[in-house]
């Protein structure tokens, strides 16, 4: 299916399809191992943290430390290897890294106690580390700016769907067996696909742009124009937003929905798996349309739209607010429709963002604008998002909320995807103007 629709597009580098489909399924498996650990958080906890004993009364902010140490890792490795992947081969850079977040995430299956899984998460930020900086710079080489945010997106499906399979799979492998074999199941196809980029021949730097290609490492000047490109940092500034709420969203999601609302509570495990395997499936089917579609449109009205790929992302996060508002206050199936609609809403703007921000940046320089992007999305982000919403649950238990207020905490996320909506919309006037910069003209 993927090769059909990335059908050969002129400007594009010989094996350009080939690389976006090991790229996209690479991509899969990072998801895959990222929220594997949302489905089955209410286990691991019940595990470690059994109620009554010791450490059992703030244990939803330590489970909440893992996420966080996995994005605190991420984000402070992340300009490390921007650094290393606007200098050496992109591909030998991911191969390793897929190698050895693949084994970390497997050894998260065998932790017995909660500081080896939190170590385990750590080496799993520095595997992704290396991957996350490289891979969309990879992209942008073998495709022309023009079709680019329709392959990006087609790569950035995987944050909806690899995501979404990490929801059903540790639903499955814990109704099954037990938590621990939904990590351990991921370790094979990491090895795999880590092995296979080995085997990738890497692209000139620019070689897709209508500029001389990069044969060096970017210089300071280079960096510092980042800086000084307002749609750069209108766009990071943007994506902070909204990776604060999506990261609180994903990660207590099933939780939530089990625990605080008690959508299936009297199936026990079983009720648990249901929501996981509920709200999988919205991330695939609303994430996946979303993803594509947002990089499409914006693609098609570049040449009519001024900012088109800000004006998408801004006006999709607008759209998805009473959306969001209608899951915390509806009964079941009326809020998982409404968490549908939030999702799509929310993932238009995967594309046609990651798009801008190749757009805007330099060839030489590309792997660390996706580098500083991330420190900077991740740090004021996800990084901090699930243990604040751990923490106000905990600190809001009472008679009548017994396992805490999370509905408060989420609340407050519809905010910041607003405030996203506003920054990008703000930035549009500016765009076209800074990719034209960008790439020479």
């Amino acid at each position: 299916m993927l090769a059909r629709i990335l059908k050969p597009i002129p400007g594009a580098l010989p094996g350009a399809r080939a690389s976006v489909a090991l790229l996209l399924a690479i991509n899969l498996l990072n998801y895959v191992d990222r929220y594997v650990l949302a489905a089955v958080e209410p286990l691991i906890r019940a595990e470690f943290f059994p109620e009554g004993a010791a450490g059992s009364e703030n244990a939803q902010s330590k489970m909440g430390l893992l996420a966080t140490a996995f994005l605190v890792t991420y984000m402070i490795a992340a300009p490390v290897f921007g650094w290393l992947a606007d200098r050496w081969s992109r591909w030998l850079i991911i191969g390793g890294g897929v190698l050895f977040w693949s084994l970390a995430s497997g050894g998260s299956g065998i932790a017995q106690v909660f500081w080896v899984m939190l170590m385990m998460r750590v080496c799993v930020g520095i595997g992704e580390a290396a991957y996350g900086p490289a891979a969309p710079t990879l992209i942008a080489d073998l495709y022309p700016v023009e079709r680019r945010g329709q392959v990006l997106a087609w790569f950035y499906v995987a944050i909806p769907v690899g995501s979404a399979m990490g929801y059903v799979l540790g639903g499955m492998m814990a109704n099954a067996f037990s938590w621990h074999w939904a990590f351990i199941v991921t370790l094979p196809p990491g090895v795999l696909l880590g092995v296979l980029c080995f085997l990738r021949r890497e692209p000139p730097r620019g070689g897709a742009e209508r500029v001389t290609p990069v044969k060096r490492g970017a210089s300071w000047a280079d960096y510092r124009s980042l800086l000084r490109t307002r749609s750069y940092v209108l766009n990071v500034a943007a994506m902070t937003a909204f990776t604060f709420a999506i990261g609180g969203i994903a990660f207590w999601a099933p939780s939530y929905f089990y625990d605080q609302r008690g959508f299936f509570l009297e199936e026990g495990k079983a009720g648990l798996n249901k929501v996981s395997t509920i709200f999988g499936g919205i991330m695939i089917v609303s994430g996946l349309l979303a993803t594509l579609f947002g990089g499409w449109l914006a693609d098609r009205l570049r040449a009519r739209v001024r900012g088109s790929y800000f004006v998408v992302s801004g006006v999709g996060m607008l759209l998805s607010v009473p959306f969001f508002l209608g899951t915390l206050y509806l009964a079941k199936w009326p809020a998982f429709a409404c968490m549908a609609a939030a999702i799509f809403f929310l993932f238009v703007s995967t594309g046609p963002t990651n798009t801008a921000l190749a757009n805007v940046s330099r060839p030489g320089v590309r792997a660390t604008a996706f580098a500083l992007c991330i420190f900077i999305i991740h740090a004021l982000g996800d990084a901090i998002s699930p243990p604040l919403i751990g923490l106000v649950s905990d600190v809001t238990k009472s008679a009548e909320h017994p396992k805490g207020n999370m509905t408060l905490a989420f609340l407050s996320l519809s905010g910041f995807i607003g405030l996203a909506g506003v920054l990008w919309l703000v930035g549009a006037r500016r765009l076209d103007e800074d990719t034209k910069r960008a790439a020479g003209e």
